[in-house]
Order: C-alpha cells, then sequence, then structure tokens
C-alpha cells in the first residue's frame, strides 16, 4: 500500500519541484501518494494538480484543526515556510513552522523533510540580525529536532529563478548603454546557485528514497557555487547585453532597493564573509550535489533554457 507524502507549498517553485520529482520517479512514485496542501484547493495550479492524479486538500497553516485535517493518514510531510512582514515576522514564521511540525507529531506522521535555511545570527556570531526570513526557517530546524519524529532537512541555495523573477535587483543602465551589476560585496563573493523548480526535488528524492540514511542530515541543496563576478558575466552573455559587475558602498546599495534594505545588504554581506552556509560551504555544497537523485542544473545551462531578459 502507497504511504501518504504530504507536500506544502505544492503549487509554489520547491514545493511542484518536490511534488513532481515522485510523480517522475518510477520507483517513489510507486512507493508514495502524493497529497498537495495548499491554501486555495481552486486555484488554477491546483487544479492542474489533480488531473494528475495528486490529492489536493485545504491546509492553513495558521490553524491546528485545519493542519490536522490535512495530515490525517500522512507517512512522511515535505514542510516550508514563506516569509512573514512585520515586527513580529520572526516570531509570525516560526510559530507556523512549531504548528506544521506539531500537527504532525498529533497525528501520527512517521517522518518530516524540512527546509530550512542557515541561521545568519549565528553565522555571523550576531553582526547581522536582519535576515529573519533565514533566522527563522533555521530555529524552526532547532525545534523539530527536539521532537519525538524523524526529520532530515534541506537547506536550499539561492535560486537562479530569483535573477529573472526580482526586478528591482536587475543591472541598471549605464550612460554609456551598457548595464552594471551593483553590489556592496567583493566581486569574489560566491553564491551557491540552484534551479529551484527543476532541481529542489531531487534533493527531496534523495531523502524519500532512503529516509533512514538521512535521517538527522541536512544537505546544503545547490550545484555548485559562483562569484557575482561570473554570475554577471553569464547573464551579459545570455542576454547579449554587456553586463558588468561594480562594487559599491553599502548605503548605495540600500539606496537601490525599494524593500527590504537590510534583509539582501546583510544577506548578501554574510555571503561574502562568512559564506552562505557558513564555514566550510563549498564543501557542504559538494557533498549534498554528490547524492541528489539526478543531474543538476548549471547555472549555464538553466540560462539556455530560460535567457536573461532586460527591460
Amino acid at each position: 500500500m502507497s504511504k501518504v507524502y504530504a507536500i506544502f507549498g505544492a503549487t509554489g517553485q520547491q514545493g511542484s519541484s518536490v511534488l513532481n520529482h515522485v510523480l517522475n520517479d518510477p520507483e517513489l512514485s510507486q512507493q508514495y501518494k502524493l497529497r498537495a496542501v495548499t491554501r486555495d484547493v481552486n486555484s488554477e495550479k491546483a487544479q492542474e494538480l489533480k488531473k494528475k492524479n495528486v490529492e489536493v486538500v485545504e491546509g492553513d497553516i495558521s490553524s491546528s484543526t485545519s493542519l490536522a485535517t490535512a495530515l490525517t493518514g500522512v507517512h512522511t510531510v515535505f514542510a516550508m515556510t514563506t516569509p512573514s512582514l512585520g515586527p513580529d515576522a520572526f516570531q509570525v514564521e516560526l510559530g507556523n513552522a512549531k504548528r506544521i511540525a506539531d500537527v504532525a507529531v498529533e497525528q501520527g506522521v512517521e517522518y518530516i523533510i524540512w527546509s530550512t535555511l542557515p541561521s545568519v545570527r549565528d553565522i555571523s556570531k550576531g553582526k547581522y540580525t536582519a535576515v529573519v526570513p533565514f533566522d527563522a526557517k533555521a530555529a524552526a530546524e532547532e525545534y523539530i529536532r527536539t521532537l519525538p519524529i524523524k526529520s532530515a532537512f534541506l537547506s536550499l541555495g539561492s535560486f537562479m529563478e530569483n535573477y529573472q523573477s526580482q526586478p528591482f535587483l536587475f543591472p541598471t543602465t549605464a550612460d554609456d548603454g551598457t548595464y552594471v551589476m551593483a553590489r556592496h560585496i567583493s566581486p569574489q563573493a560566491k553564491f551557491p546557485l540552484l534551479d529551484a523548480v527543476d532541481d529542489a526535488g531531487k534533493f527531496a528524492g534523495a531523502i524519500l528514497a532512503d529516509p533512514t540514511k538521512f535521517e538527522g542530515k541536512r544537505l546544503h541543496c545547490a550545484t555548485k557555487l559562483y562569484t557575482i563576478t561570473e554570475i554577471a558575466a553569464l547573464l551579459s552573455k545570455s542576454s547579449g547585453k554587456t553586463i558588468v559587475y561594480k562594487q559599491v558602498s553599502v548605503d548605495d546599495f540600500k539606496a537601490s532597493l525599494p524593500f527590504f534594505q537590510d534583509v539582501f545588504a546583510e544577506g548578501f554581506s554574510l555571503y561574502d564573509e562568512y559564506g552562505y552556509f557558513g564555514p566550510g560551504t563549498e564543501e557542504l555544497v559538494a557533498e549534498a550535489a554528490a547524492v541528489a537523485r539526478g543531474k543538476l542544473s548549471t547555472f549555464e545551462e538553466y540560462l539556455e533554457r530560460h535567457p536573461f531578459q532586460l527591460p
């Protein structure tokens, strides 16, 4: 009998990747029955999932009652939270994560795969405290580790998709008609890049295929590290436009952003000074890439499929 695998965020980037990987995996698709947990069961994306014979259920992460219904009869959970806004963002996101985990335990779920992130506050020894979305997920990981449930953790790298979906970070036009990607970090600052839509599921799939091996482990998920200079050069090649990297002051970088100025500034500073995942980032990425269930996309390959376009 197939085990029920409940996936939160199944209509989003990483959740859809986790779901589609199982659907397309000859072994895992026979072992697990998929249940998509979403806020809107009537959305277009939810309806598409139903056509793939995926069970779609409503799940309100702010309601324990709703979660209990969504997780009834579930064997394994892939769980994630999206960042909250406002002065209580950390507590709100952590509270949502704890609620999912607590209800999973109450419903007898055997295994939880949690989408985590590195604690910027801890890695920087308190120097950087504004990157709440990272710190909240890391705190949730710590909490889940204390619960009577088997668990494993995916710490996702920087999404390749972000270079297409975050226009406020796009290169800007210079006086000579070229484009400038301006940041306050060293030209050699490194980003562990991940094709979230195509590849996040390959890491979750590795855990699902051998849950005992990965119990209590954290996979640091990316294809490999790229310097910000290399990223600018690859975007230039893809777009057919001249894009160069320019290091500016932190104040100038923050002034260029419409929101989350401190979050982006401190987050990028972490990558530059300490490494995205902290000490040994490059080795951690290589270890995880070696166990991924399938070939991972390079940034070059991603840009061939999704050419970078400037407005």
